[in-house]
C-alpha cells in the first residue's frame, strides 16, 4: 500500500507530527481571520446573489458584513465573496439581522462599488425570468446590469429639467380607442393595448407623445425598439417634443462608458424615460408607469444568450410585476400579441377602415413569364413611373448583392462549382462566377446536364435590381441601401431607392410609391413563421408610403399573406395564424422547449425529467452537429413545463452531467 493510501493510524511518528502541526496552523489561521472583522450592530447579514452558472446553487447566500463595510454593502451593490474556494462576483439583494445558516458565516471579501445598480424590482424580475426560461438568475443579471465603468460611476448624474407644458397628444386623433387609452395613462392607471399603425403614421412621434403623457403623470416610461436606426428616430422625436435632458438611449453602439453612464442616470432616478434595444427592457426606471415595444415580431428581440428571453415577455413580466401600462405596437401583428387581445388582456387600437383606404392604394400583380427576362410587370413599371412624377420611389428586394444564385440559361439547372459542387454566385456585373462555399472562380463553366455555357440569375440582389432599374428609367438617380451601406433618410427628390429588408430609409415626406419584389423568395423560407415574417417585412416597407401613395407587390395574388397586405389586415392574418397553430399544437397555443446536446446527454434528460400531464416528446432528431428533443405541452401547463425543466437543470448541475442547451419558446423551433 502506498503512503498516500495508508490509514492515519499507520503513519510514521514523524509524519504524524507534521500533519498535526499543519492542522494546528490552519486552525490558528482560520481563528485569526475570523477575529479580523467585527459585525455591525444591525443588519450584519448580507444576502448575495453569486455569479455562478450552477443551477443547483442558484439562490442567494448569506454572508457576514464586516463593520468597515456596513455602510457600503447596501442592497444592489456589487461585492466580492468567497465561494467554493475562490473569489467571485455577486450582488447584495438584501440586508438582514438574521440568518438561517447554522454555522459561521463567511464575511464579505470587499465591496466592489457601493453604487446600488441592482434594483429590487430587477432582482425579482431575474427570479421570474429564470423560472420562466429554466435558466440561472446569474445569466439574467448579466443581461440586466451592464459591466461597471469606474470613471462613469464617479460622474454625477444631473437631474432632468422640468417638463414642458404643451405636451398634449395630437397625433392619435385618427386611432380608435386611443383617446381612452391616453386618458387612463394620464390619470396614472395601467391600461393595456395593442396598436396597429397605419400607412403614413409617424410612429416615433406618436410613441413620444405617449411617453410624454406618462411623464406628465409623474411616472417613468420604457420603450424598446428593434435596432439602433429605430432608436435614433425615437430619440429625435423625444428631443423635438420634450427637449434635452429628459431621456436616455440604452444601446450597445454608445460604447461601455456612455452605456454605463446612461444606465446610472436611470438607476439614480435622474432620468425616468429610457429607450433602447432589447437590453433596455431591464432598465431600472423609477416609478415605472409604461412599458412599450415596437415591432415585437422582429427577430432582434430574441436574446441569443442564455436563458434566451424574448424582449416582449420581459416587458410583459415587468408590467405584471410593477402594474404598469402596456403598449404592444407595430405595423404588423404577431399571433402572440393577437392572443392577448383575443383573451381580453389587451385592447385594440387601430385606424378605421376608411382611413386605411385613404392612406394607401395597394395592389398585388402576378409576376410575368420569367422567360422574357424581366421581374417587373407592366403594372409595377407604371406605378414607379407615375410615382417618380411627384417624389421618391422605394423598391424592396429580399436579397443583397448582385446575383445571389445562378442557373443554366438553357435548361435552368442550378449552376454548381466544379471543385466542390457548391452553389455559384456572381458578386458583380464584371466578375466571374464564384463558389459561395469554397470561393473557387469559374472562368469557363459549362452545364453538366445540357452542355450550355450561358448563365442566368433566378435570384437577383439589390445591386442587380438597381442596375436593371437604371436602364429602365434612364436619367433617374438610383440609390442602394443594404449591408454596410444603409441609408438613414432620403430627401424629396424623385429618386429610386432600392433597399433590402430592414435597410429601407425614411423619406422626407414619404414615398410616392413602394414596390415589393420577389415575394415568392420571402415566402420560400422553411419556417413556421415564414408567412408572418413575410407580411411583417412587406407592411413595414408599405408603411413608408405617403398618404395617398401607391403600393405594388409582385407575387401570387391568391396567397393569404399577400391578400392580407392588399386588405391591410395584419390583425386578421395574425388571428388566422393563431388558429392554424392551435390546431397543430404550436405556439402561442402551446409552450415548446427544445433540448439540444449529444445523444447520451439527451438520454439522461429523458430519463430524469418529470414532465407534466399531456406533454409530448418529439425526437431526438439531428440538429447541426448535435441532436435535439422537442418538448410540447398545452399553454395552460406551460408553467409546469418550465418548473420541470428548472428541476432538471438543478439535478443535472448537482450530478455534473453532460451539458445540454435548453430553450423555452424559441422563436423558430
Amino acid at each position: 500500500m502506498s503512503t498516500h493510501e495508508a490509514p492515519e493510524a499507520d503513519m510514521l511518528p514523524g509524519l504524524r507530527a507534521a500533519v498535526d502541526d499543519a492542522r494546528a496552523k490552519a486552525a490558528a489561521t482560520r481563528r485569526r481571520k475570523a477575529a479580523s472583522w467585527q459585525p455591525a450592530e444591525h443588519d450584519s447579514v448580507a444576502r448575495v446573489l453569486v455569479d455562478i452558472a450552477l443551477a443547483h446553487l442558484d439562490r442567494p447566500f448569506d454572508y457576514a458584513v464586516p463593520q468597515a463595510m456596513a455602510a457600503t454593502a447596501v442592497p444592489g451593490a456589487r461585492v466580492k465573496v468567497r465561494f467554493a474556494g475562490q473569489d467571485v462576483d455577486g450582488f447584495v439583494v438584501e440586508r438582514s439581522s438574521e440568518t438561517d445558516h447554522t454555522g459561521t458565516l463567511q464575511p464579505l471579501r470587499r465591496v466592489v462599488s457601493p453604487e446600488p445598480v441592482l434594483a429590487p424590482e430587477v432582482a425579482e424580475l431575474s427570479r421570474v425570468l429564470a423560472q420562466r426560461y429554466a435558466g440561472a438568475r446569474s445569466d439574467v443579471l448579466r443581461l440586466a446590469v451592464p459591466p461597471r465603468h469606474a470613471t462613469a460611476e464617479k460622474t454625477a448624474s444631473e437631474p432632468a429639467p422640468p417638463l414642458p407644458d404643451d405636451v398634449a397628444p395630437t397625433r392619435w386623433a385618427g386611432v380608435e380607442h386611443a383617446e381612452a387609452f391616453l386618458r387612463r395613462v394620464a390619470a396614472g392607471e395601467s391600461p393595456r393595448a395593442a396598436w396597429s399603425a397605419a400607412p403614413g403614421d409617424d410612429w416615433p412621434a406618436m410613441l413620444a407623445e405617449l411617453v410624454a403623457t406618462t411623464a406628465a403623470a409623474g411616472r417613468g416610461a420604457l420603450v424598446c425598439v428593434p435596432d439602433n436606426r429605430d432608436v435614433v428616430r425615437l430619440d429625435a422625436a423625444l428631443h423635438e417634443l420634450l427637449g434635452e435632458g429628459h431621456h436616455v438611449c440604452l444601446t450597445a453602439e454608445d460604447g461601455p462608458a456612455a452605456r454605463y453612464r446612461d444606465f446610472l442616470a436611470v438607476s439614480r432616478g435622474a432620468r425616468r424615460i429610457a429607450i433602447g434595444t432589447r437590453s433596455a427592457a431591464f432598465a431600472p426606471v423609477h416609478d415605472l408607469g409604461l412599458v412599450a415595444i415596437w415591432d415585437d415580431g422582429d427577430d432582434l428581440f430574441a436574446e441569443p444568450r442564455a436563458p434566451y428571453p424574448h424582449t416582449r415577455e420581459v416587458l410583459l413580466a415587468r408590467a405584471e410585476q410593477q402594474s404598469t401600462a402596456v403598449l404592444l405596437a407595430g405595423v404588423a401583428r404577431t399571433p402572440e400579441v393577437q392572443q392577448l387581445v383575443d383573451n381580453g388582456w389587451a385592447h385594440e387600437l387601430a385606424a378605421p377602415r376608411e382611413v386605411l383606404r385613404r392612406r394607401a392604394r395597394i395592389a398585388v400583380v402576378p409576376a410575368e413569364d420569367r422567360s422574357i427576362g424581366t421581374r417587373i410587370p407592366r403594372a409595377a413599371y407604371d406605378a414607379i413611373r407615375q410615382g417618380l412624377t411627384s417624389g421618391p420611389v422605394l423598391v424592396q428586394t429580399p436579397r443583397a448583392g448582385y446575383a445571389a444564385s445562378l442557373a443554366c440559361d438553357t435548361c435552368r439547372a442550378p449552376a454548381r462549382c466544379t471543385a466542390c459542387t457548391g452553389p455559384l454566385a456572381q458578386p458583380g456585373p464584371t466578375v466571374a462566377p464564384t463558389c459561395r462555399w469554397c470561393g473557387h472562380v469559374e472562368t469557363a463553366w459549362s452545364c453538366p446536364t445540357c452542355g450550355g455555357r450561358g448563365l442566368r440569375a433566378p435570384v437577383r440582389g439589390e445591386a442587380r435590381t438597381a442596375e436593371e432599374l437604371g436602364r429602365m428609367f434612364a436619367g433617374t438617380t438610383v440609390r442602394s441601401s443594404s449591408g454596410d451601406r444603409v441609408l438613414d433618410r432620403v430627401g424629396a427628390s424623385a429618386d429610386i431607392v432600392v433597399a433590402t429588408v430592414g435597410a429601407e430609409p425614411v423619406a422626407q415626406d414619404g414615398y410616392a410609391a413602394v414596390l415589393v419584389l420577389d415575394t415568392w423568395l420571402t415566402l420560400a423560407r422553411e419556417d413556421m413563421r415564414a408567412g408572418e415574417e413575410a407580411l411583417r417585412r412587406w407592411l413595414n416597407a408599405a408603411a413608408l408610403v405617403r398618404p395617398g401613395g401607391h403600393v405594388v407587390a409582385v407575387g401570387d395574388p391568391g396567397h393569404p399573406a399577400l391578400q392580407a397586405l392588399v386588405r391591410w389586415d395584419p390583425v386578421g392574418f395574425a388571428r388566422r395564424e393563431g388558429e392554424e397553430r392551435s390546431q397543430a399544437h404550436l405556439p402561442p397555443a402551446a409552450r415548446l422547449a427544445t433540448v439540444t446536446g449529444e445523444l447520451g446527454a439527451l438520454d439522461d434528460v429523458l430519463h430524469l425529467i418529470d414532465l407534466p400531464e399531456g406533454a409530448e416528446v418529439l425526437g431526438p432528431t439531428p440538429h447541426d452537429d448535435e441532436h435535439r428533443v422537442l418538448l410540447r405541452v398545452p399553454r395552460v401547463h406551460g408553467g409546469a413545463l418550465s418548473q420541470a425543466l428548472g428541476d432538471l437543470q438543478r439535478l443535472r448541475s448537482a450530478r455534473k452531467l453532460d451539458a445540454v442547451r435548453i430553450q423555452v419558446d424559441p422563436l423558430t423551433p
